[in-house]
């Protein structure tokens, strides 16, 4: 009996084994097809290897490999329907070699790929028009990346497509149309430079973020079309004009970030909104008069934040601006008028002219003798110019030779001048002036309208005839600046224009030619930054007390995003810039705009920019090295001095204050908390303000070339926002 029941056991597991060999079996030899498994060999090489594929090799079984999150190969049927490879988040940008067009040769092959995620891997260039070819993709991810140029209009072409996200690029472009999308459900384009005009999106959207782009237009009507949207975020863009009402009442509104715009007027006391809504933020606009009340007091279920606009006391916030500051802003940012409302001012014009004409010839007499005095005015001011210091180009000794313009334009007489291209960022194109229309600026360089001079240079405040108010340099430049050289360099300056960047708005060349050894004169019209530097809100304790981390982040961010146009954004790149607390300034919305950037004039020369006459006593000194590396370095040293709120003035200074970050970061949290300034304590996120440190102390590496790129900087810079945006999402952010 015992040996009946010894075999039954045996043959029961026998065949238990055997079943189960043969369930096993599918798995064990299922293999994804030979074509998809070259196609993800092809890729591993396109992306140069990088170190989440250094695994594979002939043997791999691509749709069986070890759980990972930073790599997922999904199968179905033998292909390819999901590839998601994050990269390393401090990785920048791939080998000159690198090729977008060719990576996406390869990648669309894989036909019946769905989800598609390509992060953090240092993708760049263009996103080129053959992206339709992932005709059968449902999931787009390729964020934080260094992919630029504008977004093809070809990828409308993808219909299955649900989530699109190419945030934490250097994407640009305008009026981007997504409207052939109608099945995406969730949109991320933040931290790009789109703009100015709003995309065009499908009304199927649940989610949108536009964050921190160059929006700078007046929001579009059709929001109340969106009936699924539950997530908006236009945060620190410049968008113009009302808040639109309808957004707070939209069926599945949940959360809504208008923070950092230009929004201007008061919102309707009669505001509804959607009892789904969650978060508000509406912070940092030009907002007057009362918040709505479903908004005016945060509730249980309600975070609202409206700081820093012009709203009345019983709003909330006691951080608000005066009224009038609101008043003034909103007429500086109104959106240009359309041609049918200039028609009719056109129009009405002409009927107070004709009505004017008998009136204009009873006063013939008065304009004669205007003129007569305007003339001698005219030649009390050459008389000035011939006067002044050295800083002016005119030689007293060549009264008879007529000054002109080499080349880039006319000279006193000659015709107006035409602009040179269009408008950029809200700014007025650039422009080829007359020496009557600076003369005219400056109210004949009135001593009025002085407001610096050095050894080199001149500086007058003027209005342009337009009312902008503009800063002109006038500039003696040295004989070996010939005129074709400075309409070239001149050529490559009215190109920098950035919202991080003080612009140029226009120039003025004047020179003798019959007299070559006078020289030449410079008026350079420069925009007008108003606000102060960042030297002067750290070192004034009432400003100082203003600027919460999350400005400061702002600032960073800001900088940041200007050193990286000025390494990577021109033909040859622009390094060895003047970057310090004093050359950043700060616009009434506390944009940084850096003022201070080296163009030489001539390769051969390597003589610097004219428009680089600084105050060398404002520097920090330190030995010069790498160019470039030595703006990451004084970099390091500006956000020392955001965290710990203390001007330096000497490189032992910066030693002692970048001692203390690595103390804090290296002992315990409450330690580093010490370090940083009062003003900003209780505002920070600790991981926040955690990465910043570290991004400042590898900055400021003596190993030069361990210093990080401005792209390296701006990864990390941009996980230290992310991380600051979260916890303030979450209602922590104290401003007490």
């Amino acid at each position: 009996m015992e040996n009946l029941i010894m075999v039954f056991c045996k043959s029961s597991i026998f065949i238990f084994l055997a079943l189960f060999s043969i369930i096993l079996l599918p798995c064990s030899l299922a293999q994804l097809s030979s074509a998809d498994s070259r196609i993800l060999f092809q890729v591993q090489q396109k992306l140069e290897y990088p170190q989440v594929l250094q695994g594979w090799s002939r043997w791999t079984n691509f749709c069986f490999l070890p759980s990972n999150p930073n790599l997922v190969v999904v199968c179905s049927g033998n292909h390819v329907t999901e590839l998601t490879i994050v990269g390393n988040k401090t990785a920048s940008k791939l080998s000159p070699s690198f090729s977008m067009d060719s990576l996406f040769t390869v990648a669309t092959k894989l036909s019946s790929l769905k989800k598609l995620t390509l992060v953090s891997l240092g993708l760049w260039g263009t996103l080129p028009p053959k992206i339709d070819r992932f005709w059968s993709l449902e999931v787009m991810n390729f964020s934080s990346n260094f992919i630029n140029g504008e977004i093809p209009s070809t990828i409308s072409s993808i219909k299955n497509l649900t989530v699109l996200d190419l945030s934490h690029n250097l994407l640009n472009g305008s009026g981007l149309d997504l409207k052939g999308l109608k099945n995406l459900e969730i949109l991320d384009l933040g931290s790009n430079n789109l703009g100015p005009k709003y995309p065009s999106l499908s009304y199927s959207l649940v989610s949108i973020t536009l964050k921190n782009n160059s929006l700078r237009i007046q929001m579009p009507t059709d929001f109340v079309k969106f009936v699924k949207l539950e997530r908006l975020d236009l945060s620190l863009n410049k968008l113009v004009g009302p808040v639109p009402s309808s957004l707070f009442s939209l069926s599945s509104i949940q959360y809504l970030n208008l923070a950092n715009n230009q929004f201007s007027g008061s919102m309707p006391t009669n505001l509804k909104c959607a009892t789904k809504l969650g978060f508000v933020d509406v912070s940092n606009n030009l907002l007057i008069g009362k918040l709505p009340s479903c908004i005016g007091s945060n509730s249980a279920n309600r975070t609202v934040i409206s700081m820093w606009n012009c709203l009345n006391a019983t709003s909330g916030s006691k951080y608000q601006h005066p009224y009038k500051f609101c008043q003034k802003e909103a007429i500086a940012v109104m959106p240009t008028r359309k041609n049918g409302e200039k028609k009719k001012e056109e129009n009405t014009l002409k009927l107070g002219l004709v009505l004017g004409i008998i009136g204009g010839i009873v006063g013939i007499v008065g304009l004669v003798g205007l003129l007569i005095l305007g003339i001698y005015r005219r030649r009390g001011a050459k008389r000035v110019l011939e006067g002044r210091s050295d800083s002016f180009a005119f030689n007293k000794n060549a009264a008879s030779a007529a000054p002109s313009i080499a080349k880039d334009g006319p000279g006193p007489g000659g015709r107006r001048p035409q602009t040179m291209r269009t408008a950029a960022l809200g700014l007025p194109p650039y422009t080829v002036f007359t020496l009557e229309e600076i003369e005219e600026a400056t109210d004949n360089f009135d001593s009025v309208n002085l407001v610096g001079e050095g050894s080199q240079a001149q500086l007058y405040k003027g209005w342009l005839r337009d009312g902008t108010i503009v800063l002109i340099k006038c500039l003696k430049l040295k004989q070996k600046h010939s005129p074709q050289t400075l309409q070239q360099h001149m050529e490559v300056i009215s190109k920098l224009r950035h919202r991080h960047l003080v612009s140029v708005l226009g120039h003025c060349i004047v020179s003798y030619v019959d007299h070559p050894n006078s020289g030449s004169t410079v008026f350079v019209v420069l925009e007008n930054v108003s606000n102060g530097s960042l030297r002067d809100h750290l070192t004034d304790p009432r400003k100082k007390d203003f600027l919460k981390w999350p400005h400061r982040m702002g600032m960073t961010m800001g900088i940041a995003r200007g050193i990286q146009f000025l390494h990577t954004g021109t033909q040859h790149g622009i390094f060895g810039n003047d970057l310090n607390i004093a050359t950043v300034l700060l616009d009434d919305n506390l944009t940084a705009k850096i003022s201070s950037y080296n163009i030489s004039i001539s390769p051969k020369t390597g003589s610097e920019s004219p428009l680089n006459t600084h105050d060398a006593s404002s520097q920090v000194s330190h030995r010069p090295t790498n160019p470039e590396k030595d703006d990451i370095y004084q970099f390091g040293v500006i956000i020392l001095q955001l965290i710990t709120g203390k001007p330096v003035n000497s490189e032992d200074e910066i030693t002692e204050l970048k001692d203390e970050l690595e103390i804090g970061l290296t002992e315990s949290p409450n330690r580093l908390k010490e370090v940083t300034d009062s003003s900003i304590r209780g505002t920070f996120a600790y991981e926040s303000i955690k990465t910043a440190a570290q991004i400042a102390i590898n900055c400021l590496n003596d190993d030069v070339s361990a210093r990080p790129s401005i792209e390296d900087v701006l990864w990390n810079m941009q996980y230290s926002v992310q991380v600051q945006e979260g916890w303030n999402s979450s209602g922590n952010l104290s401003t007490n």
